[in-house]
């Protein structure tokens, strides 16, 4: 394997840089801290950015206005983004646009990626959090009825749910299979309530009941949940990077100029000691995302399959979020909860990213049953 950025991810990184120079962490103060404060809308003007320097296209090809480029390009533009809590849905309709453009009908090809990608089209995804459930355990059923299918079921904390035009939904089907249906944010038989995320933003409860969608609208190639997940995985894992980068940049430079008995708290043992074990962390955290990232854009073989390089990254970034985070409160005393500080606003945003990533125990349990299934020789 070779970890080394290509020029035109790099060219991805560099503007990205450039759209989210201007851009400071939002000020909408944790529901938790604010008894309930919410984010209406998403950064319009930031997307409008995003679509002018062709980074809502990436990953999409020539024929839909795209650069064709792979996970890793996205993954570099979304740890820009969380180094400023950029509010935006760009992982989910990122993620979205690409999976309909790879295993949709002709006629969702034709035109949802392409708008997509030039910013007029706003897409995301039905799942819990950012990364969803395995198959069997999706919220959503669907069945067959002459040239449409039926959805009922109950999908809670969809992210840009509010906000988004297209929301793809996975659902299950009897047979065992899971379909994605292309569910217009308005759509007989399909009622969102609002709920809070613990950054202050707004996510969907989704009801459907006996919703009829038509089946050129329900991509039911297999493996297309299953790729859309991963994708969604690992760019929720660049995000938590990108945040906990960011964070223990704030720490290092808080700590640098605080000064206890004459000396900055930064020069002491037991200090330096706990920015050391977060800066593993952060290393330990971006190996893990570019080997899973790689192994997605590739489709490079290994002992196990891809889904292990998966699980791990999730182990890492999921705990190593977390870890970073509290030690920056920890260091920063009694100005890291202040609410005019933005440290305790990456930390609502770490809480949501580890969340949604779900806990270690779990990824370590799903990694051993890939040993179980695929013994190392």
């Amino acid at each position: 394997m070779d970890f080394t950025f290509t020029e035109e991810q790099q060219a991805a990184a560099e503007a990205a840089r450039a759209v989210f120079a201007g851009v400071a962490p939002d000020a909408v103060p944790s529901p938790a801290m604010t008894a309930g404060a919410v984010a209406e809308d998403f950064d319009r003007p930031l997307w409008a950015k995003l679509a002018d320097a062709d980074l809502l296209s990436l990953l999409l090809d020539a024929e839909s206005g795209g650069a064709g480029l792979d996970a890793v390009a996205l993954c570099l533009v979304l740890r820009e983004s969380a180094k400023v809590l950029a509010r935006v849905p760009l992982l989910e309709s990122t993620a979205a646009a690409v999976t309909v453009q790879a295993h949709g009908g002709p006629e969702a090809k034709a035109d949802l990626p392409a708008r997509a990608g030039r910013g007029e089209l706003v897409l995301t995804v039905a799942a819990n959090g950012r990364t969803g459930h395995d198959p069997a355990e999706l919220a959503v059923t669907a069945r067959q009825d002459g040239d449409s299918w039926i959805l009922d079921g109950l999908q809670t904390a969809v992210p840009w749910a509010h906000d988004a035009d297209v929301i793809v939904v996975p659902a299950h089907t009897a047979a065992g299979r899971t379909v994605l249906a292309l569910l217009p944010r308005v759509h007989q038989g399909a009622v969102l309530a609002e709920q809070l995320s613990t950054t202050g933003e707004r996510l969907g409860e989704l009801r459907l009941d006996s919703a009829r969608i038509a089946a050129r609208d329900v991509i039911e190639a297999d493996g297309a949940w299953e790729e859309l997940r991963e994708l969604l995985t690992i760019g929720t894992c660049a995000l938590a990077l990108g945040l906990g980068e960011r964070v223990l940049g704030m720490t290092s430079a808080y700590t640098s100029k605080r000064e206890q008995f004459g000396f900055p708290v930064a020069t002491f043992q037991a200090v330096a000691v706990q920015a050391a074990d977060r800066y593993i962390d952060l290393r330990a955290m971006e190996v893990t995302l570019w080997q899973a990232a790689w192994r997605i854009s590739t489709g490079a073989s290994g002992a196990l399959p891809a889904a292990a390089d998966v699980a791990v990254a999730k182990t890492w970034a999921s705990e190593g979020v977390r870890r970073v985070v509290q030690t920056a409160q920890h260091l920063h005393g009694g100005f890291g909860a202040d609410v005019e500080y933005p440290l305790h606003r990456y930390h609502a945003w770490a809480k949501q990213l580890e969340l949604s990533l779900g806990p270690a125990a779990a990824h370590e349990e799903a990694l051993g049953d890939l040993l179980a299934a695929h013994p190392l020789s």
